[in-house]
């Protein structure tokens, strides 16, 4: 029977999922935020420093506190602006996948998000407060709040340029052109189109791009942030691993653009020194959920390293074990293999979503922070929790218990694994 539905599984849905996963736009709006993540990063890595994990009394926190506003200078032109990023990395993904010119595809996804700002200016009282003069645009619109702006405008603006290529109306240089001024004079065309276009539906229409696309998303947002619509993530993620389908790649690139807001409005505030609002940002699912990798394999990893009876489940647990540590997962998954088998997928599946739920009760009652910064996914577990919560170490407690959990839940499925590979070896031995 179980093989009957695993054939069917493999049929009638492998394909598609896999077709979604390389679906050229969802791969661009992917690798276009991917890209940003750097940024991101390092931007984050700025509120720890203005806010330490420090005791106040130390004179070292007094003084980063105090200048706080100062040291979160490079926070706010990296995070929080990330969606001009993004967008960037967007345009030339698609640009790519198109095989035409990233970096005019790149700038002219930037002009297009642009566009949907409208410039205000200065009133006279503020810029002698201020000390600045002229227009400023809206920040808030360039960060997690643009990111969906940011995808649709950048998708618009490439896909003008595509036609444009594809249909030959361009300005075509002479041969003898250097390319660099020749693919100048070709994005001329596309760039009069997109400026004309979405110009003219921002400042002549007035039509308010982000007020709609957020009244459109607002619904999805407060969903993401909530235990059924994580559990509902983390069941889809590992039910596409478990037939071979990297899950992070269809979910993340639906969820991620919702997860960068969930996570800005929780730094934002923490910048602001108010209570965090959300739970269900990205690195809550890399430090309490994923880890390991998806899956939260480290608990398999641990046991086939330390307590496997077959040569095969020895050798394959230290050899997974180092990745496992640093979150890189593949060798687990197709190593032992995963991928297809009726026995770990249990687990695999079943021990997600314990940890999913106790660290979402954990982080809802305050026993452990709700997390503010994109620590860098390779760090081991309590690490990367523990920066992840601008230094709860309560994070990092958390993390080991439900590492412990997690080895508790593979256990019993570990032994009928580790017998069968065991009666394998016995069988090959005596033939």
């Amino acid at each position: 029977m179980l093989d009957k539905f695993t054939q069917w599984i493999e049929k009638y849905l492998g394909g598609p999922m896999a077709s979604i996963a390389n679906q050229r736009h969802l791969r661009a709006v992917r690798d276009g935020i991917i890209a940003a993540l750097p940024l991101i990063i390092v931007g984050s890595f700025f509120m720890i420093v203005a806010f330490p994990p420090l005791p106040e009394s130390w004179g070292i926190t007094q003084f980063l506190t105090a200048n706080a506003e100062t040291i979160l200078l490079p926070y706010r032109m990296s995070m929080y602006i990330m969606a001009l990023y993004a967008t960037f990395g967007i345009g030339a993904s698609l640009s790519k996948s198109y095989d035409l010119d990233q970096v005019a595809g790149g700038i002219l996804a930037v002009t297009a998000f642009l566009l949907t700002l409208v410039p205000v200016s200065i009133p006279e009282e503020a810029t002698e407060i201020a000390g600045v003069e002229g227009f400023v645009l809206p920040i808030a619109n360039l960060g997690g709040e643009g990111m969906f702006v940011g995808i649709v405008t950048s998708i618009i603006a490439v896909e003008i340029y595509r036609l444009t290529d594809k249909s030959n109306f361009k300005i075509t240089m002479p041969e003898q052109v250097p390319p660099a001024v020749a693919r100048s004079f070709e994005a001329l065309t596309p760039t009069l189109i997109v400026i004309l276009l979405i110009g003219s539906i921002t400042y002549y229409i007035g039509f308010d791009w982000h007020a709609f696309i957020g009244n459109l998303i607002s619904p999805l947002i407060s969903a993401a942030d909530s235990l059924p619509s994580v559990l509902l993530l983390v069941l889809l993620t590992t039910f596409f691993w478990f037939f071979g389908i990297h899950g992070l790649a269809v979910i993340g690139s639906i969820a991620r653009p919702l997860w960068l807001q969930l996570l800005e409005q929780n730094s934002s505030a923490l910048a602001a020194g108010e209570s965090l609002p959300t739970i269900g940002a990205e690195p809550f699912y890399q430090w309490f959920i994923w880890i390991g990798g998806a899956g939260a394999t480290i608990g398999l990893a641990i046991l086939l390293a330390f307590r496997s009876k077959s040569q095969y489940g020895s050798k394959l647990g230290k050899t997974i074990l180092a990745p496992a540590i640093f979150n890189i997962n593949e060798p687990v998954i197709f190593g032992v293999p995963i991928v297809l088998n009726p026995i770990l997928m249990i687990p695999f599946i079943g021990a997600p979503v314990v940890l999913a739920t106790i660290a979402w009760f954990a982080t809802s009652l305050g026993f452990v922070n709700a997390v503010t910064v994109t620590a860098p996914w390779t760090l081991p577990g309590p690490i990367g929790a523990f920066l992840a919560t601008n230094g709860d170490w309560r994070a990092a407690v958390l993390n080991v218990v439900l590492i412990i959990i997690a080895i508790l839940i593979y256990y019993p499925f570990f032994k009928v694994y580790d017998k069968n590979e065991l009666a394998k070896e016995q069988g090959s031995a005596e033939n």
